[in-house]
């Protein structure tokens, strides 16, 4: 379980919410609002107000790489740092290509040979690879394809529901907000408003 307690960041101020396991609560505003910096603070990579936990640990009882490990933000725009997609890949990564699309095994390709959504499929599939404890999504499909899209939508839900994690995923598309979420949060000013979404009506 993950959960904020008088959290402020930015313009948002004394947050309260709590992200149960396997629980996808999707987030939405309009540019600016302050959602990626909500992320951030979140997975510790930015300073905010008030506390955030998971399972009873405090993000400050542990050291900053500890927590990012266990709360994982996969942001918007990855980061690539070694010639081949396969070296940013644990050893033992359960293979997933084939359930996101792609026809051959990337981890042999180069990464500069990748387009924007390859790149962002396998971002995801690289942080998923590591084990993390609960996901902090930055509009994890905004790149893709309207089939490419579906298949990541449809194995992540599948990934984490088998694994239980808490989930923020960051959207602005009402038909994915429809189709994947358990609830919906909007940045309104300086506070988040529930959104009735289907699968709480």
């Amino acid at each position: 379980m993950l959960r904020l307690t008088h959290f402020g960041v930015g313009n948002l101020r004394d947050l309260e919410l709590t992200v149960q396991p396997g629980e996808i609560l999707c987030l939405s505003g309009p540019s600016g609002s302050g959602k990626t910096r909500l992320l951030r603070a979140i997975a510790d990579l930015d300073p905010h107000d008030g506390e955030v936990a998971f399972n009873g640990s405090r993000q400050n009882d542990l050291p900053a790489h500890q927590w990012r490990r266990r709360v994982m933000l996969v942001p918007a725009e990855s980061q690539w740092w070694e010639e081949r997609v396969g070296a940013h890949f644990p050893l033992d990564a359960r293979e997933e290509w084939e359930a996101l699309g792609f026809s051959d095994n990337p981890l042999s390709w180069h990464v500069s040979h990748l387009s924007t959504g390859e790149k962002q499929r396998l971002s995801l599939w690289r942080a998923l690879a590591r084990g993390p404890s609960a996901l902090l999504l930055d509009e994890p499909t905004a790149n893709l394809d309207s089939h490419s899209r579906y298949l990541t939508e449809t194995w992540l839900q599948a990934r984490i529901r088998e694994h239980g994690w808490p989930v923020i995923w960051v959207a602005h598309d009402e038909a994915q907000i429809e189709g994947v979420a358990d609830r919906h949060f909007a940045i309104v000013a300086e506070h988040l408003k529930e959104v009735p979404c289907r699968s709480s009506s």
